[in-house]
């Protein structure tokens, strides 16, 4: 019997993979799965995103941005140790040599769980319109342009198929809506699908196959006897526990600190909005990478969205980080028809951002019945498959599909 606590893509892709396996799953959430930051971002599963977010230039990228209220990259000033230890962490893992090291890591999963996500849509119905077109690094710059480029060369050496764009050729890929661009890079192995239905096609299907959804449910406590966790404690009643799966996204520190153990996490909020009916919308999802955002469309449905506020557990909207997302969309796509969005109709969801990038998957030394598997960042949907696979083999205690040393929950 498993028991996964968090009900994000990672706690719902594991339930997937071990009910495959003939376990018995219990998934525990504090919500109805329909609120958290799977369901509200921008549907992408990129194996294009192999370099982590710490990555050379971000710290001073980031402060440059830091003074403006509309920027892309945002931390609340405050005296907080656990901010101040991630940041000393993150700062020391922002370096080309870390980076060279983590970034074949992080593209091993990337590319396992886009192999896995076509047999899981076959398996539980393409309800959640999955194309595999690719998706865009768009450039307004041209000095942006070139190091794209050299970013694809990077990426061919991966495996991946890129296609480098002028601005023309990125106009032909656009007919119906004006770009304004200097050209983009095209990331053939990219497919992006709308997260929300994807989350609950899934939900669908693991009810079907007996999974158990104990929701609307918060975790208070656990009851431990030697080295292991023998029931979890909630609001609603205790709950006995043979192996647990910890999946609780941006509050992964927080139920982790409950057990006694402690990781590095801090929750970087993100904002989008759904537009519902664009009459000539664009074709191809695309990163705005000057603009630091991205935009997703599905049909006639168009979602913009971006940012990274590091302001702690909060759902506070800052309604200038969305007109950066707003204006950014509209001076990359200057044809796009969409008005500013009402307030009550903007999105925002925590991302759970580890110092150096990668997630967190696997054991630690405290329990031999817990396993760890979140911190995926910006990265969720497109880890979400592998993550899943990974976390059913570590419960088996098989060889795993790649090497998980880099995400080694302890490494910090």
């Amino acid at each position: 019997m498993i028991t996964i606590i968090g009900g994000g893509v990672i706690g719902l892709c594991s339930a997937y993979y071990l009910q495959k396996e003939g376990y018995k799953v219990t998934v525990i959430d504090r919500g109805d799965i329909t609120d958290g930051c799977s369901f509200g971002n921008m549907g992408y599963m990129s194996p294009s995103h192999f370099v982590p977010l710490a990555s050379p230039g971000i710290i001073a990228e980031g402060f440059k941005h830091m003074l403006s209220s509309s920027s892309p990259f945002y931390i609340k000033p405050r005296l907080n140790w656990d901010l101040m230890q991630w940041g000393y962490h993150f700062w020391k893992s922002s370096n080309a040599a870390t980076v060279k090291k983590n970034a074949p890591h992080l593209n091993n999963l990337l590319q396992l769980s886009r192999a896995l996500i076509n047999d899981m849509r076959t398996e539980i119905g393409n309800t959640f319109d999955m194309e595999e077109k690719g998706c865009l690094m768009m450039c307004r710059q041209q000095k942006t342009l070139e190091h794209e480029f050299h970013l694809a060369d990077d990426a061919e050496k991966f495996g991946l198929k890129v296609e480098r764009l002028r601005r023309d050729a990125v106009q032909q890929l656009e007919p119906d809506v004006e770009v304004d661009v200097a050209g983009a890079v095209l990331f053939k192995d990219d497919c992006h699908f709308n997260p929300g239905k994807m989350m609950i096609a899934l939900m669908k299907n693991l009810e079907q196959k007996g999974v158990k959804f104990q929701l609307n449910t918060t975790v208070t406590g656990f009851e431990k006897a030697n080295d292991a966790i023998t029931a979890i404690i909630t609001e609603k009643g205790k709950f006995d526990c043979e192996q647990i799966v910890l999946s609780t996204g941006s509050w992964l520190p927080v139920v982790a600190k409950m057990m006694g153990i402690k990781l590095l996490l801090q929750p970087g909020k993100g904002y989008s909005h759904t537009y519902q009916h664009v009459e000539k919308n664009i074709k191809y999802p695309a990163i705005l990478v000057d603009g630091r955002c991205a935009i997703t469309p599905w049909d006639h449905q168009l979602r913009i969205g971006g940012t990274m506020e590091l302001s702690g557990i909060n759902n506070k909207v800052l309604i200038n980080r969305m007109q950066g997302i707003y204006d950014s969309a509209k001076n990359f796509y200057p044809g796009l028809k969409i008005d500013f969005p009402p307030a009550d109709k903007i999105w925002n969801g925590l991302r759970p951002v580890t110092p150096d990038g990668l997630p967190y998957i696997g054991k630690t030394s405290a329990y031999k019945n817990v396993i760890i598997a979140g911190g995926h960042a910006m990265l969720g949907i497109s880890e979400g498959t592998g993550t899943g696979k990974l976390v059913a083999e570590i419960i088996r205690q098989q060889q795993t599909s790649i090497n998980i040393s880099a995400f080694d929950p302890q490494r910090f």
